[in-house]
């Protein structure tokens, strides 16, 4: 039996923050670092500029100066973490000598470009069509800097689509997200007693919090004792007020988040943009139907049968769904919740793992 050989690899990461890009991330190398290859993770201090940092005050949130994420995916012990003490791009001299270098958003993908050889063979982890990270809201650059002949692994379809279609450029991998079986699980169950949905609050407007609370208040009106269940990690705003009489929950760590899953009927999924959308995934391994957008991999995730699929935007579409739902049969509602759960268990992390692994090693030997 031949004997795989061990790499040294390095992550370059936006400062540590708590969404699920990151999480994929921190599953990815805690995986790989299990499987015997020394992996490390390198991180800028998070430090909001004036600009960013009023951008945020006319949305109504405020931003602290300095910011230590409470809430890190990045705390085991099996990898070494490095967290900068500067903010801003990682340069040559904060990399350790590796076999394989990984920009993880757009916004490292410079650095590993510019990085020298000696840092390891360069790869482009894409999770989205990143223009919301647009510097300035220039899109161009986030273009250019996708341009560059970096290779890359895509999580989703629509993403290897885009970059066939944009820049003439084939993945060398397609790793689809799975889920963390152990955190998000739940026993077969009945629909609640008095009906509930629930979702993720963010501000940010491509993720549609603000078509979610519009359908709400429209369901409601035939449903008046709907219960709506809201857990994030940022305080609501003025802007997009929560629905009255939800019960929000601030900063849930895992073990409680899949008891707010499976508190609800329905999860709702509103967003405009996506790059995965893992909380599909997370809500489904709870057996809780999901009633979202065709954004990121949901078109995949939801066509199996486990929720239902709306329109971007409708509104109209989306009450209609929490309606129907909310009051479909005991024994309708369980075939939904039964399909939700086989979709979130067909994908383990295994098997991405597995695909990860292998494209880094052809990576590597290409270095050879």
């Amino acid at each position: 039996m031949i004997q795989k050989k061990s790499l040294n690899i390095t992550f370059i990461c936006p400062p540590d923050n708590p969404t699920g890009g990151m999480r994929v991330i921190a599953i990815h190398a805690n995986r790989l670092a299990r499987r015997g290859h020394k992996v490390t993770v390198v991180m800028p201090r998070w430090q909001p500029g004036l600009r960013e940092r009023v951008r945020a005050a006319r949305r109504g949130v405020w931003l602290p100066i300095r910011s230590n994420n409470e809430q890190s995916y990045f705390r085991s012990t099996e990898l070494k973490v490095h967290r900068l003490g500067h903010s801003g791009p990682v340069t040559h001299e904060d990399l350790p000598d590796a076999d394989v270098l990984i920009a993880t958003w757009v916004g490292t993908v410079e650095s590993v470009w510019a990085a020298p050889k000696s840092k390891g063979a360069k790869l482009h982890f894409m999770q989205d069509y990143e223009t919301w990270g647009a510097p300035g809201g220039d899109v161009a650059q986030v273009d250019a800097v996708i341009a560059l002949p970096i290779p890359k692994i895509v999580i989703a379809q629509w993403v290897a689509d885009l970059l066939e279609r944009r820049w003439g450029q084939t993945p060398v991998a397609l790793v689809p997200n799975s889920v963390q079986t152990e955190i998000f699980f739940a026993s077969p169950r009945g629909k609640r007693v008095s009906p509930a949905i629930g979702f993720a609050y963010r501000t940010m407007p491509n993720k549609g919090c603000d078509v979610i609370v519009s359908a709400i208040e429209r369901a409601r009106r035939l449903i008046p004792d709907l219960r709506i269940v809201v857990f994030g990690f940022e305080r609501p705003i003025r802007k997009i007020p929560l629905p009255p009489g939800a019960k929000f929950y601030f900063r849930v760590e895992d073990d409680k988040l899949r008891h707010l899953y499976g508190a609800c009927d329905a999860w709702l999924f509103g967003t405009r943009i996506e790059g995965f959308g893992l909380p599909i995934l997370e809500a489904m391994a709870c057996r809780t139907p999901v009633i979202g957008t065709p954004a990121g991999a949901a078109p995949q995730l939801i066509g199996q049968g486990g929720g239902i699929l709306v329109g971007m935007e409708d509104v109209a579409a989306m009450s209609e769904a929490i309606v129907r739902i909310s009051t479909m049969s005991e024994s309708e509602w369980r075939v939904m919740s039964d399909a939700a759960y086989a979709t979130a268990i067909a994908y383990t992390w295994d098997d991405a793992t597995d695909r990860f692994e292998a494209a880094l090693m052809s990576i590597a030997r290409q270095m050879e």
